[in-house]
Order: structure tokens, then sequence, then C-alpha cells
């Protein structure tokens, strides 16, 4: 699949955020995703069944990127940042992103006797995070992996870097190792690739003039985590 490496699409290799995916879904798929099941005559016409094949997408897509951006991370250390980024918590916020809380009011039946509310399902962390699941799900069903799994990792971004930073914050190791030394490091952008929205940075940890590591990352703060990670070598167990 190639997630992290192979960041083409359309527009001449340009990334296609998640947002324009979902737009472009058939119009029977996408109310599918957003159809609550107290709202569906039949339950598998609900997002139920398209969630459960996002959150493997969305699984796949992230673990991919995680591979390839640490090659030096035990599987203790990675697990731990995957399941935080494609946690509940993070695929309500990347709902909310997306705009899923106007879609449902949009999708929202009339009257469906015994139907939960749009406003009670958008104040539901889980109702939020299967719906993005359920998109994703509905994009990878129509578009193929290809094209889908490049926008779920732009769309994730933000969350990968936040569980990084709290998982397995390499720069403030690093920094501690250092330190023991009296040395401090700094982190130069030594290049940067891809169009404004979907930029790949390479980063260079050093010491004076010393590169210590090297990383990329789809954003400076990926890639300095990253370079991090090769400066301190950590080894699997």
């Amino acid at each position: 699949m190639e997630v992290a490496a192979d960041r083409s699409a359309d527009r001449g290799g340009a990334v296609i955020s998640l947002g324009e995916l979902i737009e472009s879904l058939s119009p029977e798929l996408r109310a599918q995703a957003l159809t609550h099941s107290s709202w569906a005559e039949k339950r598998v016409s609900s997002w139920g069944r398209l969630a459960f094949l996002g959150d493997s997408v969305l699984g796949l897509t992230v673990a991919e990127a995680l591979y390839e951006r640490y090659p030096r991370s035990d599987i203790g250390r990675l697990t731990k940042v995957h399941g935080q980024a494609v946690s509940g918590r993070a695929c309500a916020q990347v709902a909310v992103e997306l705009g899923v809380p106007e879609m449902l009011r949009d999708n929202e039946p009339e009257r469906v006797d015994g139907g939960i509310e749009s406003a009670e399902l958008i104040a539901s962390e889980r109702a939020m995070a299967s719906i993005a699941e359920a998109l994703i799900g509905a994009c990878y069903l129509e578009l193929g992996i290809e094209r889908t799994a490049p926008a779920v990792l732009a769309a994730f971004e933000a969350q990968i870097d936040l569980a990084t930073d709290t998982m397995l914050d390499f720069k403030s190791a690093l920094q501690e190792h250092l330190a023991r030394s009296g040395r401090v490091v700094s982190y130069a952008v030594v290049a940067e690739s891809g169009p404004p929205h979907a930029r790949t940075f390479e980063v260079e940890a050093r010491v004076g003039d010393e590169v210590l590591g090297a990383g990329t990352g789809a954003s400076k703060k990926a890639a300095e985590q990253a370079a991090a990670s090769e400066a301190l070598g950590v080894h699997d167990d």
C-alpha cells in the first residue's frame, strides 16, 4: 500500500482531502454512513457495517505510517501511539473537523418513531467516532485504498502528532540524554516537498555542526520526532 511514502492522488500528485472524497461519494453510500440504526428500516442499512470496515482501513493506514516513520521503535511503543491516534476521542475530533455534525443534521429524517435525535448523536463521542469510521469505509469501498489512505493519513496527522508527543516523546528523551554532557540539540529543516497542503519535511537533529539523526514526516513536529528517534538509536528489544 505504501501509505507513508506514496502520497500521490489526483491533481498531479496532490493529496485530495478526506472531506473532498466524502463529498464525491454517491448519495446513497454517503447517506448510509450518516444513518443511525434507529433511523433505518433495517439495521444493516445504517452506518454500523461501514464503520466496521473503516476502522480497519484507518488502523492499517496509521499503522503503516508509524512503521515507516519510526523504524527503531519496538512493538510496545508503536502500539501505544497507534492506540491513541485512532482512539474514539481522536476519531470524534476528526469527525468534527470534517463537518460531521452538519452532515448528520442534514441527513436526519423528519420524523422517526423512537429514533434518536441528531443533537444527541452529535453530543456522543462514540457516535461521532463511528460516523468518521463509516465515512472512511465508504470512501474505501467506492474509491479504493490508493485514494483513501493518503486522505485519511492527512486528516489524522494532528492526532498522530499528539499521540507521538504524548507517548513517544523522543525529543525530550534525546535532550535529557545530551544534557548529561552539557550538550543541547537543535532541529533544522533540510528539505521540503509536496504541495502546500500536503508537505513532507526532512529534519536533522544537530548538536553544533554534528548531525545526530535525520527523519521525515508530514509535519515538522513528526519529522523532528523521527530525527530524535534515530539520534537516540532506539532498538527493538
